[in-house]
C-alpha cells in the first residue's frame, strides 16, 4: 500500500525511474537497463534503509523539482548539486524529511551528470517484466517524468535510517580513467588501434545518452574487413563502427550488435563512466578479467 507520493513539478532535462535493472530477458531482446550509476543509486537507497533494488529517480543535469504528498524521507546522491528541501538548504548524501506540501529542488550539478533521489519505501510505480526501470531504447517501463506526474511511495521498510549522512566517492571530473579488458574482437583491429586506445585520450561528445556515449579521438582502424555476425553486447562494451570512432555502451544498450568490440570497460568502473558529461576526457587502461 502506498504511503504518500511525490508530485513532479519540473523534470529538468531528463528524469526517469530506475532500479537495479530488468534481468534475465536478453533472450527476448530486452536489455537490463537500471540505474546508470549503480553505486550512487545503491547509496541513496541505503541512506533511507530501503532494500536493494528499490526504485529511485535518476535526474540528468539537475532541474528536478518534487512536492511531497504526505511525509516523505529522501536522500540525494550522485552528481553533486545544490539541494533545497522544504525551502532549506540541504546536502547530498544526507537523509532529508519532506513534510506534506514541501518541495525538493535539485540544481545543476557542479560536476558529473546524473543525480539520484531515493525515498523511504521506494517509488512504487507498476513493474514491467520484474523491474520499474525506464528503458529509453526499448520503451519499456514508465515514461520519462513529466510535470504533473504523481509517483506513489511504497510501504516503508521496518528498518529505519541509522545515519544522518554518509561519505560517497567523488563523482565526475575533467579526466576519468577506466579499466578495460581487451577483446573479444581486438584481433579485428590493426595493432596501432589497440595502442591508440590505451595511449590516447577520448572525449565524450554530445551524442551521448543512457544507451551509450560516442567518443571523439584517434580513429581505431580495422585489420579485418567485412561484416561481423551479430553477437551479444554488455554494458561497458567499446564497439567500433566503420568510421573508427568508438561507442561506449551504458545501461540502456542494445542486447546485440554487429560491429566489433575492441574492449569492455570493467563493471566496477561503469558508474564513473556514466557520470562523464560531454567534454570529459576518458583514458583506458588494460586490465585482466
Amino acid at each position: 500500500m502506498a504511503q504518500g507520493a511525490l508530485e513532479v513539478l519540473a523534470p529538468g532535462p531528463l528524469a526517469t525511474v530506475q532500479d537495479a535493472g530488468r534481468h534475465g530477458h536478453a533472450a527476448l531482446g530486452v536489455g537490463t537497463s537500471g540505474a546508470a550509476d549503480a553505486a550512487s543509486y545503491a547509496l541513496a537507497n541505503r541512506l533511507v534503509a530501503n532494500p536493494e533494488g528499490a526504485a529511485a529517480l535518476e535526474a540528468t543535469m539537475g532541474g528536478l523539482v518534487l512536492r511531497a504528498r504526505g511525509r516523505v524521507w529522501a536522500a540525494v546522491t550522485g552528481a553533486p548539486c545544490p539541494v533545497r528541501a522544504g525551502g532549506r538548504g540541504a546536502a547530498c548524501a544526507e537523509v532529508l524529511l519532506l513534510r506534506d506540501g514541501e518541495e525538493l529542488h535539485l540544481g545543476a550539478p557542479e560536476r558529473g551528470l546524473r543525480t539520484y533521489v531515493a525515498v523511504r519505501g521506494g517509488v512504487d510505480v507498476p513493474p514491467v517484466l520484474g523491474s520499474r526501470s525506464t528503458d529509453l531504447l526499448s520503451g519499456l517501463g514508465p515514461a520519462p517524468l513529466r510535470a504533473g506526474d504523481v509517483l506513489p511511495v511504497g510501504t516503508p521498510p521496518r528498518a529505519f535510517p541509522v545515519l544522518d549522512a554518509a561519505p560517497g566517492p567523488r563523482v565526475g571530473g575533467d579526466r576519468v580513467e577506466l579499466g578495460a579488458v581487451l577483446g573479444p574482437r581486438d584481433d579485428w583491429f590493426a595493432p596501432e588501434a589497440v595502442e591508440s586506445l590505451l595511449d590516447a585520450e577520448f572525449e565524450v561528445t554530445g551524442r551521448s545518452d543512457r544507451v551509450g556515449m560516442r567518443l571523439a579521438g584517434p580513429p581505431l582502424p580495422r585489420a579485418v574487413e567485412g561484416e561481423l555476425p551479430t553477437e551479444g553486447m554488455v554494458a561497458g562494451s567499446l564497439q567500433v563502427p566503420p568510421d573508427g570512432e568508438p561507442v561506449l555502451f551504458l545501461a540502456d544498450h542494445p542486447v546485440t550488435g554487429g560491429y566489433p568490440v575492441i574492449a569492455v570497460v570493467r563493471a566496477a568502473d561503469l558508474p564513473r563512466a556514466a557520470q562523464a558529461r560531454p567534454g570529459t576526457r576518458l583514458v583506458f587502461t588494460a586490465v585482466s578479467v
